[in-house]
C-alpha cells in the first residue's frame, strides 16, 4: 500500500515482493503473531519451542524436580544436539517455567504439520510422567495445546498412551501397594520426601540410559526398560494411596 501511495502500480508491485521477503525473514504467520514480534518478543524455533513447552509442563506439576530436569536432557539427546542447541533449550526450559510465552500464538502455526504438532505433543507426556502418572493439571495443558494444534482431545490423551504407568484393576490395589512399597525399599511409615528420593534414586541406577554407549544387548536394555516402568507404576501407586504429589 506504501508503494501504491509513493510510486503507484511499480510500486505496489515492489511492495509486495519486498513484503513477501520481510514476511519470510521475520517468520510471520498471523496478525497475532505479528504484534508479538512488534511487541519486542523473539521468534522460537521449534526446538525452543518444544522445550518452552517442556518447562511449562514441569513447572505445572508444583515444583521442577530432578526427574524432570534428567527427562529434558534425555530428550535433548533424542534431538541429538549440538552445545550451541543445548544451550538454547535449556534457556528455553526455564523460560517456559515462568509462564509469561503465549504458546498458543506459536502452536497455531503448526496446526497444518501434524507430524511436528504430535512430536511435540509426545515429547509433552513424557515429561508429564517423568515422576509417574501425569497430574490433573498437566493433562489438561496438554490437552488444551492439543486442541490450539487442531487435535481432538481423544486423539492427544490417545498419544500418552505410551507413557502412562499401567495401574492394576481396583481389587488389586491393596495388595498393588504393598508391592510396591517392597519395589522402593520404604514402608507405610516412610516420609513422602523419602520416598521421592528412593524412587529417584533407583530410576536413576535402573534407567536404560544409563546403558548408552556401555555396548549392552538388546535383552539388557528390555530389562532396564522394564524395570523402569515398575519402577514408574510402583511410585504411582503410593503417590495415589498416600495422596501427594
Amino acid at each position: 500500500m506504501a508503494g501504491y501511495a509513493v510510486a503507484d502500480i511499480p510500486g505496489a508491485m515492489l511492495g509486495v515482493l519486498l513484503g513477501q521477503v520481510v514476511d519470510r525473514r521475520l517468520q510471520l504467520h498471523s496478525w497475532a503473531y505479528l504484534r508479538e514480534r512488534m511487541g519486542g518478543r523473539t521468534v522460537l524455533r521449534n526446538d525452543q519451542l518444544l522445550f518452552v513447552m517442556l518447562g511449562r509442563v514441569a513447572k505445572t506439576a508444583g515444583r521442577v524436580s530432578e526427574a524432570h530436569i534428567d527427562q529434558a536432557r534425555r530428550e535433548m539427546r533424542l534431538l541429538a544436539m549440538s552445545e550451541q542447541g543445548q544451550r538454547r533449550a535449556i534457556d528455553a526450559f526455564n523460560r517456559g517455567k515462568t509462564g509469561n510465552d503465549p504458546i498458543r500464538t506459536h502452536l497455531q502455526r503448526l496446526v497444518r504439520q501434524p507430524h511436528t504438532a504430535e512430536g511435540l505433543l509426545r515429547a509433552c507426556w513424557r515429561m508429564a510422567s517423568a515422576e509417574g502418572a501425569a497430574g490433573p493439571q498437566q493433562r489438561g495443558l496438554i490437552i488444551q495445546w492439543g486442541k490450539w494444534l487442531g487435535l481432538s482431545s481423544a486423539k492427544v490423551v490417545s498419544l500418552a498412551a505410551e507413557y502412562t504407568p499401567h495401574q492394576q484393576p481396583v481389587a488389586n490395589r491393596g495388595g498393588a501397594y504393598q508391592d510396591a512399597m517392597r519395589l522402593l525399599g520404604v514402608d507405610a511409615t516412610t516420609e513422602p520426601a523419602q520416598i521421592k528420593r528412593a524412587y529417584r534414586r533407583l530410576i536413576s541406577r535402573h534407567h536404560p540410559d544409563k546403558l548408552e554407549g556401555s555396548g549392552a544387548t538388546e535383552s539388557q536394555v528390555r530389562e532396564a526398560t522394564e524395570r523402569t516402568r515398575e519402577l514408574h507404576n510402583a511410585y504411582g501407586v503410593i503417590r495415589e494411596r498416600r495422596d501427594f504429589r
